[in-house]
């Protein structure tokens, strides 16, 4: 996922401000994913769980960027391609695509952003690993959203 995301920033970056804050937003998201998970370069103790505050720290931040392109982004996409009913198609086809991985991110922030002592982590690093298979399709909608506002 951080290997897309550095395609997609030398793809995208300098064309517009926003695309560029988002892809920053993203970018720390992916680090965070990426410490909890013990993805390389992080490591992570064999059958040891993150603690507590680092997994509310993630859902903090994957909460954040869910919201920030339902109620930001994708209408400032939006706004800026408004000129080309092209856009306006794909975003209406992606924009449902985006909002059933946007359901995940919740389901996984209901599960885990509130943990205690006494929570069952057994299920964490399966729930984790589909977030982020989620997530990898969203970052793949989300680029060819904004594709869409650089071609302009």
């Amino acid at each position: 996922m951080l290997k897309k995301l550095e395609q997609a920033a030398e793809k995208f970056s300098g064309s517009h401000d926003i695309i560029d804050t988002w892809l920053d937003e993203r970018k720390q998201l992916l680090v965070q994913y990426c410490q909890l998970a013990g993805l390389p370069p992080f490591e992570k103790a064999e059958n040891a769980f993150p603690e507590s505050n680092s997994i509310e720290s993630f859902c903090e931040i994957l909460m954040d960027y869910v919201s920030a392109g339902h109620f930001e982004m994708y209408d400032k996409i939006l706004a800026e391609c408004d000129a080309d009913s092209n856009a306006q198609k794909l975003a209406e086809e992606l924009y449902p695509q985006i909002s059933s991985t946007t359901d995940a991110a919740l389901t996984f922030n209901d599960s885990f952003a509130n943990l205690s002592e006494n929570d069952d982590l057994s299920k964490f690093d399966i729930s984790l690993a589909q977030l982020g298979q989620q997530m990898e399709e969203r970052f793949e909608l989300e680029d060819r959203l904004i594709g869409t506002l650089v071609k302009n």
